[in-house]
C-alpha cells in the first residue's frame, strides 16, 4: 500500500513529481522513490511513496523500472501467486517476491488485457518506454483512489486531491455539483470531484496517454454486467457457496510479510472475517472501540463492546479496546484535511483513531468488514424500503394520522435520545414515495425542498442535477428484483462515494493500510447471484450472510442486531462542539459566501435543540463542509466555487 503520483507531459514535470510525493508522504513512510523519461516533445515522471508489505527488500521498491516499463503502483494483489506461476511458466524469471514485479510483468505479457485477471485493489501507472504511453488503470470496485487533471496535451495524477491542489498554485475551482451532492449525501459520489477540473478515474476502467497528445479511454469491468450475469446464474439455479466464497477471500487478504489485525465491532461481518482470520492465524490482533459512558446513554448506543469481547475470547484474539473520547474540536479539522473532501461521516474518526492505535503498536494492515452490508441489504434503510412497500397498502387516512403522531413525538430529552423515535420519523420521510426517491430519501440527508431552502437560489438548477444523476445511475440496470437493484446502486454510488474513500484517507492518514474482503471480485460476484429473497428474508436482513456465517460463529452474534460504527454525533452537538456550530451559523465562510442561507441554518439548530428533529449528523457535515471549504478556498480568489 503506497501512494502514487507523476505527471505527463507537463510543465517542470519533476519538481511537481516531488512535491506531489511529498505531500504523500503520510502513506508511505518507509521510502520514497521517482522516475524520468522523455515522452514525445515532453517527458513522464512517475513518484512513489512506500509502506511496506510484501518484499520488504529493495526488489519491491519503486517505481519498479524493468525492460523498457516502469510502474508505479499502489494496492495489493491477492492472486500474485498464481500469476506468478503462470508467468513463471511462460518464462518469466523474477528478481524478487513482491507483487509489484508481478504486476508489472503481468502488464508486459498482456497489457490491458491483464487488469481484468488482477484480483485485488490497486491504483497504478505504468509508462512504456518504446511507445511513449502512460496508462492509468484503477481497481474494479474504486477500493484505491486516482485522482487526475488534465491540461492541453498533459496529464497530472496523484492518489489524494489535495496533492493536485497543492501543485497547481491555487487554480483549482471548487465544483458547485460536488458541494451541492455533499449536502445532499453528506459525501461527494465517485463520479464527480471536489474540484471543477480534477477527476477521478472511474472504477474499473484505464485511461492511456500518447504522446501526440491523444488520450484513449476504455472500461475493463463493469458491476452493471457483473449483477446482470448474476441474476441469469440465480435463474438457473446455480447459488453460489457463499461460506466458501468468503472463507476464500479472507484467506487471500491475509497475504503479507507484516503483521495482519482486523477490526472488530462485535457486529456478524467483523466477527464473521475475525473468526475466519483468527483460524488461519492464531493468536491475530484486533481492535474494538468503546465511547464515554455518558456519550453513549446519551445517544442510546448498544453495547457492541461486549459483543466484541466474546467473539475474541471465543477464537484466542488478542483484542485491543479504545475508549473514543476524542477531543473533536481537534480531530475535526484534522481529519476534514486528511479526508480530502467534504465527507461528513464522523466514521472516519473512528478508523483513523483505531489504526493510529494498530500502528503504534507496530501493526501495518487491517482487515476490515466493509462492504458486507451493502452487497447483502444489511442496512436498516434496505429493510426499511422493503417494508415501505407493504406500509403503502395501509390505508391512506390511517397514514396520514400515524404520520402526525410520529411527528409530534420528541427524538431527545436534556438527558437522552430516543433512537426508536428518530427511525420512525426517518422511515415516514420516504415510506409513501416512489421507489427511486425513497431509497435515495432513506440515505440522504434532505429532501429536495429542505436542499433548495438551505442552498443559494443559484443552484436549484444544480440540485436538479445531482438529484437527476442518483435517478439515472439507480435506474441504469436490468434487475427485477427490489432488493438487488438497491444493492447494485449502492456498490456503484455509496460505497465507491463513502465507505470505500473515508477507510483509505483515514487508514491511509495513520500509514496503515485496510483490506476489505467483503469488496472482492469473487464475493461480489457470489452476491449477485443470489436472489434478494436470500438477503432479506421476511424481517431478517442479510439473511443469506448470515446463515454463512453460523458455520464459524455463535448464532447470537450472527443473529444480533446491527450494530453502529459510528459516533455519539448528538452527545457532541450538544456539547463538545455547540460553540462552534453557532459561530458556523452565525460567521461562517459558507454562510458570508451566500452558499448556505443562515435562516435554514438557525431552523435546523432551534429544532435539534428542543429535541423535536434531529439535525446531528446534518450539523456535523455542515461543520465538515465549513472546514473543507475554508481550506478550499484559502490563499486564492480563484479557487471560489465556480
Amino acid at each position: 500500500m503506497c501512494g502514487i503520483a507523476g505527471t505527463y507531459r507537463w510543465p517542470d514535470g519533476k519538481a511537481v513529481t516531488d512535491r506531489l510525493t511529498d505531500v504523500l508522504a503520510h502513506r508511505g513512510p518507509d521510502g520514497a522513490g521517482r522516475y524520468g523519461h522523455r515522452a514525445g516533445d515532453g517527458e513522464v515522471q512517475l513518484g512513489h511513496r512506500r509502506l511496506s508489505i510484501i518484499d520488504l527488500s529493495e526488489t519491491g521498491a519503486q517505481p519498479m523500472v524493468s525492460g523498457g516499463l516502469a510502474l508505479t503502483y499502489n494496492g495489493e494483489l491477492y492472486n500474485a501467486p498464481e500469476l506468478r506461476a503462470e508467468l513463471e511458466a511462460g518464462g518469466v524469471r523474477f528478481r524478487g517476491t513482491s507483487d509489484t514485479e508481478v504486476l508489472l510483468e503481468a502488464w508486459r505479457r498482456w497489457g490491458t488485457d491483464c487488469l481484468p485477471r488482477l484480483r485485488g485493489m490497486f491504483a497504478f501507472g505504468v509508462f512504456d518506454e518504446r511507445t511513449g504511453e502512460l496508462v492509468l488503470a484503477r481497481d474494479q470496485l474504486g477500493i484505491k483512489p486516482l485522482f487526475l487533471l488534465r491540461r492541453g496535451g498533459g496529464l497530472v495524477f496523484a492518489s489524494e486531491l489535495k496533492a493536485l491542489a497543492a501543485v497547481t498554485g491555487g487554480s483549482l475551482q471548487v465544483d458547485d455539483a460536488a458541494l451541492v451532492a455533499s449536502l445532499l449525501y453528506y459525501w461527494v459520489p465517485d463520479s464527480r470531484c471536489a474540484f471543477r477540473e480534477a477527476e477521478k478515474l472511474p472504477p474499473g476502467s484505464w485511461l492511456r496517454c500518447r504522446p501526440d497528445g491523444r488520450v484513449e479511454r476504455g472500461q475493463y469491468w463493469n458491476l452493471r454486467d457483473v449483477a446482470a450475469e448474476g441474476q441469469e446464474r440465480a435463474r438457473s439455479g446455480e447459488l453460489p457457496d457463499l461460506a466458501a466464497v468468503v472463507e476464500e477471500s479472507t484467506r487471500q487478504h491475509l497475504l503479507s510479510d507484516v503483521p495482519v489485525a482486523t477490526f472488530l465491532s462485535g457486529g456478524l461481518d467483523s466477527s464473521y472475517l475475525t473468526a475466519l482470520a483468527a483460524r488461519d492465524r492464531p493468536g491475530i490482533s484486533a481492535y474494538t472501540i468503546g465511547f464515554r459512558a455518558e456519550d453513549a446513554k446519551f445517544e442510546a448506543m448498544p453495547d457492541d463492546l461486549r459483543y466484541a469481547r466474546q467473539v475474541a475470547a471465543q477464537f484466542g484474539v488478542d483484542l485491543h479496546e479504545i475508549e473514543i473520547a476524542p477531543n473533536v474540536l481537534d480531530l475535526l479539522p484534522q481529519m476534514t484535511h486528511h479526508l480530502d473532501e467534504p465527507i461528513g461521516d464522523p466514521a472516519a474518526i473512528n478508523t483513523f483513531l483505531i489504526c493510529s492505535a494498530a500502528r503504534e503498536a507496530g501493526v501495518k494492515v487491517m482487515l476490515s468488514g466493509m462492504g458486507a452490508d451493502e452487497l447483502f441489504a444489511g442496512y436498516r434503510k434496505h429493510l426499511a424500503n422493503v417494508l415501505a412497500l407493504r406500509y403503502q397498502r395501509v390505508p391512506r387516512p390511517l397514514r396520514r394520522g400515524l404520520s402526525r403522531a410520529v411527528d409530534r413525538l420528541p427524538v431527545a430529552t436534556a438527558r437522552r435520545g430516543f433512537r426508536s423515535v428518530r427511525f420512525a420519523k426517518r422511515f415516514l420521510s420516504f415510506a409513501d414515495l416512489s421507489e427511486e426517491a425513497a431509497f435515495r430519501r432513506s440515505y440522504t440527508m434532505y429532501d429536495q425542498d429542505e436542499l433548495l431552502a438551505l442552498v443559494n437560489p443559484d443552484l436549484a438548477g444544480t440540485v436538479e442535477d445531482v438529484l437527476t444523476e442518483h435517478a439515472d445511475i439507480y435506474e441504469d440496470n436490468t434487475l427485477d428484483d427490489f432488493v438487488n437493484r438497491m444493492c447494485l446502486g449502492d456498490a456503484r454510488m455509496f460505497l465507491p462515494g463513502l465507505n470505500l474513500a473515508y477507510t483509505d484517507r483515514s487508514s491511509m492518514a495513520a500509514s496503515t493500510e485496510v483490506r476489505v474482503p467483503y469488496v472482492d471480485v469473487e464475493v461480489v460476484k457470489a452476491a449477485f447471484a443470489l436472489p434478494g429473497d436470500r438477503k432479506i428474508a421476511g424481517r431478517q436482513s442479510k439473511a443469506v450472510l448470515k446463515e454463512a456465517a453460523t458455520s464459524i460463529l455463535p448464532r447470537e452474534i450472527a443473529y444480533r442486531p446491527k450494530g453502529l460504527f459510528s459516533a455519539p454525533l448528538r452527545a457532541w452537538m450538544s456539547r463538545d462542539l455547540a460553540p462552534l456550530v453557532r459561530e458556523v451559523v452565525n460567521d461562517g465562510v459558507l454562510v458570508s459566501s451566500g452558499i448556505l442561507r443562515r435562516e435554514a441554518l438557525e431552523r435546523m439548530v432551534a429544532e435539534d435543540a428542543a429535541g423535536q428533529r434531529d439535525f446531528s449528523k446534518h450539523l456535523w457535515h455542515v461543520l465538515t463542509l465549513e472546514y473543507w471549504y475554508r481550506d478550499a478556498t484559502s490563499g486564492s480568489g480563484q479557487r471560489q466555487a465556480a
